[in-house]
């Protein structure tokens, strides 16, 4: 064999070695990397969507209250929807701590959920909430459900989220009534020296200051003992929570004033939502619309056996107040939000 042909046969080896290891390299190996991340891709998003959650949901109520009735119906809508890889355990009766305490423990990760008055201590977090204490912004439900439902409620809940947790909407505490253990309250004068149980936020001192009472805060489920003993002469909350915390044993009189309608904001802590699937997220959106719902009719339905119920027990029921009367003294309590609630909000819901 002739040294030239031994050297063809060299140079064609060696070209044959580097064709290899250039394209044949870069053919197969992304090629097997990429099918190796797909996979686990898919191996991963299927372990988060099977997983079993179980997630806590406490609240201030007892268990015939309107946060219980919403929270049963979305543990029971959730963990049929998710086939029961989500649970919900309820934590009724403040177990857990007060509405205040219950919304630190979200916005630390040490609770999952709870259902609270977005007009009370949830409003020291979220100031814009005082707008749903200012007393007769509403005409009636239609207006509220529809303000709720809609472009503002949407927006009160963005600003929630922006707070360091996820806001997925509202229940119901309800329309507002004045209760109180001293006389039967018509209008604004009857109203003058009582000493009235007000939730831990601005907007109520403020209204009960134009009303000419005293504010005094108090726990919610410290509230019960403190109407009885009389540290407060009354309260002001809507009929089903009046019937549901017993509050008529220690009430002789109840005023349908109608002055306010205070939404339940259902707030989940950051760590909770992020640690659900996309599809999971989905499934718990849609179980708080369900209970929305529900609680909305169930509560509506019990309204006249409520005030049948307290009449029964000897409560004197005042059903012609001066709607008017009160709205006049009442004007003032805007004036003293004005640097927590812009004007334009109060504005869009007037003319919503």
């Amino acid at each position: 064999m002739s040294k030239k042909f031994m050297v063809l046969i060299g140079m064609l080896m060696a070209f044959s070695i580097v064709l290899a290891a250039c394209g044949g390299g870069s053919g197969s190996e992304p090629a097997e990397s990429d099918s190796v991340d797909e996979a686990e891709g898919e191996e991963t998003t299927d372990a988060v969507t099977d997983a079993e959650v179980t997630l806590r949901l406490a609240h201030s109520g007892s268990e015939t209250h309107q946060y219980h009735i919403a929270a049963e119906k979305f543990k029971e809508e959730i963990e049929a929807l998710s086939d029961g890889a989500i649970t919900i355990e309820i934590y009724s009766g403040s177990v857990l701590g007060n509405e205040g305490e219950a919304v630190e423990q979200v916005l630390d990760g040490t609770l999952d959920i709870t259902t609270v008055s977005a007009d009370s201590s949830f409003a020291n977090t979220v100031p814009e909430m005082n707008v749903f204490g200012i007393p007769y912004l509403f005409e009636d439900l239609d207006h509220v459900y529809r303000t709720l439902d809609g472009e503002i409620g949407h927006e009160l809940l963005e600003l929630s989220d922006q707070k360091g947790m996820k806001a997925l909407g509202y229940w119901e505490v309800g329309q507002r009534h004045v209760t109180n253990s001293t006389r039967e309250v018509k209008t604004p004068d009857d109203m003058n020296g009582l000493n009235i149980r007000v939730q831990p936020a601005p907007v109520w001192e403020a209204h009960m200051n134009a009303l000419g009472a005293s504010p005094t805060p108090v726990a919610f489920n410290e509230l019960y003992s403190a109407l009885d003993q009389g540290v407060v002469d009354g309260q002001e909350n809507p009929l089903n929570t009046i019937f549901s915390m017993a509050f008529y044993e220690v009430q002789d009189y109840v005023s349908l004033t109608g002055h306010t309608f205070s939404p339940a904001i259902v707030i989940m802590s950051e760590r909770a939502w992020e640690g659900l699937s996309p599809e999971q997220q989905q499934l718990v959106e849609e179980a708080v619309e369900v209970a929305k719902a529900y609680q909305r009719e169930t509560l509506l339905e019990k309204n006249d056996e409520i005030l049948a119920h307290l009449e029964e027990n000897g409560v004197t029921v005042t059903s012609d107040v001066d709607f008017e009367a009160f709205r006049e003294a009442t004007l003032e309590v805007r004036d003293v939000l004005s640097s927590q609630v812009p004007t334009d909000l109060i504005e869009k819901i007037e003319n919503n």
